[in-house]
């Protein structure tokens, strides 16, 4: 099967990664939400200092009282990365500390999800979750050091990422038909570049070409900017990569997009056509990036740093920044609704990574 996803002859698969609303809207799960985080005095009794919230920082004064960290699992430039410090930025400017953004990429994603699983629950420490770490490497990955199920506490849905096709500059294709008729053309010749084996962006372009009967050969990279770097260069083919990482290449000229993967067309290209409009009705994928704390944050803090994000994400000025980049703004009332979320997705992504049978050895 691993070399039926390299040459795009796995069959179909239901693309169930779960969407959490539509653009501009509050996310709020149909489904069964998970127990509230809450504790009642007997238990808060009985409870470690650390899970007393407001009380256990009465030392050092109300939350925040120093720093935090924010872990981000993908390198500078990628679109986690990216939003990850707009984020920060006005984090700090409403709670009154600074908000620090930490790149530890690797594993897509997981290494700074295993930090984060291991890090002192009191609110100092908070990662970028997203569809890799938390939804598709448990299904990838044999030897994970955290759980993605178990280690983590939901604060908050942030973005969804809408992904764009895209080739060098002078590749002959006009469109994403024209390119997968050259790619069934010329079987194992053409290349296309990830940001990593088991990576959404990976997962998305299998997904494409098995549904066009298309196969091209997997290269991996650690991160979008040299996978992009080397399209422009020549040295790979194509990516299929978030629009916040690719779009300021596509308006420069230096790469051409093909397709988005959203259903609908997307404001700030509006000329490009969908993957759906191209002979591929259904096609509908993409990337979440959402808040979130090791597993026993104090729910206090936890609650407020959710009140906090959202409003953050309320205000025009930063929704109208994360448009222009090729992110729409999509939040999640509650903790409990973004883990119900979260879980939704672990089980989508889990289908799709099974149907392929990726795995990390890939």
């Amino acid at each position: 099967m691993r070399d039926a996803i390299r040459r795009g002859r796995a069959q179909p698969v239901r693309m169930t990664a779960a969407k959490a609303a539509t653009t501009d809207t509050t996310v709020t799960p149909t489904f069964p939400r998970r127990h509230a985080l809450t504790a009642g005095l007997t238990l808060a009794l009985a409870a470690p200092l650390w899970a007393l919230g407001g009380a256990a920082h009465a030392q050092d004064g109300p939350y925040p009282s120093k720093p935090v960290t924010i872990l981000v699992g993908f390198p500078p430039g990628t679109a986690t990365d990216t939003v990850a410090r707009m984020l920060a930025e006005r984090l700090a400017q409403r709670m009154g500390q600074q908000f620090i953004v930490e790149n530890k990429p690797g594993a897509g994603g997981s290494i700074a999800a295993g930090l984060g699983a291991r890090a002192k629950p009191d609110g100092y420490t908070l990662m970028i979750g997203a569809s890799a770490p938390q939804a598709i490497n448990p299904h990838v990955y044999p030897n994970l050091n955290y759980d993605a199920r178990k280690d983590f506490a939901p604060i908050g849905l942030i973005t969804w990422l809408p992904y764009l096709f895209v080739v060098s500059a002078d590749n002959p294709a006009h469109d994403l038909k024209e390119f997968l008729a050259a790619a069934k053309a010329r079987p194992n010749q053409l290349t296309y570049a990830t940001t990593g084996i088991g990576t959404t962006s990976h997962l998305v372009t299998a997904v494409l070409l098995s549904k066009a009967g298309a196969s091209m050969v997997h290269v991996p990279y650690k991160g979008s900017s040299q996978a992009q770097t080397d399209i422009v260069g020549g040295r790979t083919t194509a990516t299929f990569d978030t629009m916040v990482s690719s779009l300021a290449m596509v308006k420069s000229g230096r790469l051409k997009a093909l397709a988005v993967s959203t259903p609908e067309r997307v404001a700030m290209l509006p000329d490009v056509k969908t993957v759906a409009e191209q002979g591929y009705p259904g096609f509908d994928m993409g990337a979440w990036l959402g808040l979130i704390a090791p597993a026993g944050i104090p729910p206090a803090i936890q609650d407020r740093l959710s009140r906090e994000m959202n409003a953050v994400l309320a205000d025009t000025t930063v929704r109208d920044k994360l448009g222009d980049l090729g992110a729409q703004v999509r939040t999640t009332p509650t903790p409990a609704a973004f883990g119900a979320m979260m879980k939704t997705e672990y089980d989508s992504w889990g289908a799709i990574v099974r149907d392929f049978n990726v795995k990390a050895t890939d």
